[in-house]
């Protein structure tokens, strides 16, 4: 019988929750998720837990932040002034924004404050600092 091991390609269905129960995502209505293992895809701690499943096992596991996006960094909060944003872009607190990082990448971030002359963005994963469980099922292996 064929497992997850490194190099493989599985598919797999899956729910993520956070500690009071909210679904964050879910493949359940959609295709599984196909991912290659140990390249990178997944984070650490859902890839870990994938070695050495079978096609048709089911697993719950629990990832502390660190497993998961990391603890939230508060260096990943910042202040641009009003002038550095593009006239006619409205933006308001909680909106979503994708910025351009110099090197032309974009980066999607969250307003958290705006005000007359500032507006403060946080550039930390919207899951940083989360506690995540899965309920995963493997539907299919293949090299």
């Amino acid at each position: 019988m064929e497992t997850v091991a490194k190099g493989t390609v599985v598919q797999v269905h899956y729910t993520g929750t956070l500690k009071n129960g909210e679904v964050f995502d879910s493949s359940q209505d959609r295709e599984p998720l196909e991912v290659a293992v140990g390249e990178g895809q997944l984070i650490m701690g859902f890839e870990k837990a994938l070695l050495g499943m079978s096609v048709n096992e089911k697993k719950v596991f629990t990832l502390s932040p660190e497993e998961a996006y990391g603890e939230r960094n508060a260096d990943a909060l910042r202040t641009f002034s009003r002038q550095e944003i593009p006239p006619g872009l409205e933006v308001e607190k909680g909106q979503m924004v994708a910025v351009t990082t110099p090197q032309g990448e974009q980066i999607p971030a969250k307003v958290i404050q705006v005000d007359d002359e500032n507006l403060t963005i946080d550039f930390n994963h919207p899951l940083a600092g989360e506690t995540l469980t899965f309920e995963i099922e493997v539907v299919g292996i293949h090299s």
